[in-house]
This record gives structure tokens, sequence and C-alpha cells, in this order.
């Protein structure tokens, strides 16, 4: 059974907040709640050692919540970690930092608590992101986007912009995107689906699916590559590229005419090479191991 242990509300000169500690079967639970008022485009710096990442547009065009949800197995514990908030005009900034030295009590051990932040906000603005252990999730933000995380899924729906996305171990999956787009992580499968100006995509191990939308152009080269994995490419039928296909443990089959491709573009191959269309910039695509396959969509 649940119980309310404490309560507080603060108000401060920047932001609003009010916070509880609850106890429930997963063990002490901690949540506050902070509110910026900004009069442009917010600039958001999320950080956080240990926890999930959450980021969604609310309706309000000139303010940012930020919900920091602590999770630990005792209130000493939840103590121990330490929030830093600033606010410079449009920019904010939200650290968590993690505890100096383990909490350690008898009969449970060392206490390694998490914080996750949980954040709305109008739905242009820009944003760093970053967990040392725990997933990201994004939906409905234009701007400029970099989330990272050491370890943990990354996944983003509806968002635009300057996309910059790196994961030490974990899936990447990102619906709905607009614009230039850079993926990395070490080892997960990577599936995009949108109209891109930019490709950028890498996985240490892992598949990798890229359905590009009617509408997309390349305004630089692109690249698709992973150490072991297979990767499809969906494009439109009016695409145009230089197409610069590899699998160095597979097979490489395009449903596109390929010009000055001297073999049969349907037969099993490791190497395909040539122009989809009227040419243009570079369409990269290398596997370790696995098919590549490129289909008209």
């Amino acid at each position: 059974m649940k119980s309310v242990l404490s309560a507080a509300v603060v108000l401060t000169a920047g932001s609003f907040l009010s916070g509880c500690v609850v106890v429930d079967s997963q063990g002490h639970i901690n949540r506050e709640e902070k509110r910026f008022t900004v009069s442009g485009t917010p600039d958001l710096r999320l950080t956080t050692y240990d926890g999930p990442i959450e980021i969604r547009s609310g309706e309000d065009a000139k303010t940012v919540i930020v919900e920091i949800e602590k999770r630990g197995a005792t209130r000493e514990a939840l103590d121990s970690v330490k929030v830093d908030t600033k606010q410079d005009g449009n920019r904010i900034d939200i650290e968590v930092r993690k505890p100096a030295h383990e909490v350690v009590f008898f009969g449970i051990g060392h206490i390694t608590p998490s914080a996750k932040l949980i954040v709305t906000m109008p739905g242009d603005g820009n944003v760093t992101a970053k967990s040392g252990d725990g997933s990201i999730r994004i939906e409905r933000i234009r701007g400029r986007l970099e989330l990272r995380t050491g370890d943990g899924s990354i996944h983003g729906n509806d968002i635009a912009g300057q996309i910059n996305v790196s994961t030490g171990d974990g899936s990447v999956t990102l619906d709905s995107t607009d614009g230039d787009l850079d993926v990395d992580t070490g080892d997960g499968s990577v599936r995009v689906e949108g109209k891109l100006t930019t490709a950028k995509l890498h996985t240490g191990d892992g598949s990798v699916t890229l359905r590009a939308e009617s509408g997309s152009t390349m305004k630089n080269d692109w690249s698709i590559s992973t150490g072991d994995g297979g990767v499809n490419v969906s494009l439109p039928s009016d695409f145009s590229a230089e197409l610069d296909a590899h699998s160095s443990g597979g097979s490489v089959r395009s449903e596109f005419k390929i010009e000055g491709d001297s073999g049969d573009h349907e037969s099993d191959r490791r190497s395909v090479r040539g122009r989809i269309g009227s040419g243009g910039k570079t369409l990269k695509i290398r596997t370790g191991d696995g098919s590549i396959r490129i289909k008209s969509s």
C-alpha cells in the first residue's frame, strides 16, 4: 500500500517547484516539478547520470515544465541526489548530479538511485539531452536536437530539424522525421522513416532500415553502415543518387535501374555501383556481414 511521507511546495523567482516522496513496491520515489517562462525559442540542456529522459511538446508556447522523478531504496538515497537548475533568458539547464559517494545501508548494501526527467515544452525549440544510462524518447519537437545516452534505446516521433542521435548500446527508432539526421549506436538496430535531406546512419552490430519518404532530397552525401546486419533501404521512385553499395559477407540487390553498373542489378552480388535517376550526391551503403536491399517505394 502506497503512503505519502512528506510534501512541500516552494516558490522561487525563476521557477515553481513542488515535491513529494512516496513509498511503493519499487522503493522510495520523489517527484519535483519546475516551471520556466521563456519569451522566444527555448534552448534546453538536460543531463542525468542515470535514468530515462522524455521530451514532448505542450500547448503553452511560453512555458517549459520539467518533472524530476528520483527513485531509490531509501529516503537517504534520494536526498543524496542533487539537481542543479539555471535559467539565462531562453536557455534552461537542468543537471542531475550523481552522488559523490555511494550510500551504504545495513542489510541493503550499496545504493545507486536514479533520476528520470520528463519535459513538456513548446513545439519549436532546441534540445540537448544526455543520460549516462537510460532511454530517451522525444515527440513533436522541431529544432536542433542532440540526444545521447551511454546505454539505452532512443525513440523519436514527429521530430524535425538538425538531429543528432547517439547511444553506446541500444536501438534507435525514428518515425515521421524531417531534416538532417546523424545516428550512431554501438550495438543495436536502427530504423528511420521520414522526409530527409541528410542521412548518416551507423550501428556497430545490428540491422539498418531506412524508408525515405517522397520529397526526400540529398543535400549532402548519405552514409548507411553496419558492422554486422542486413540493410534495407526504400527510396522514392524519382530518387536520384550515385549508389555505392557493398557487403563483405552478403549480397546486394536493387529494384532501381543502375546506370553505369555492368552487372545485373537483380542478381546476387557483393557490390553495386552506378547512377540512380540523374545521379548527384553519393549514397554509400556498407555492411560487414548481411544483405543489402534497395527498394523503390
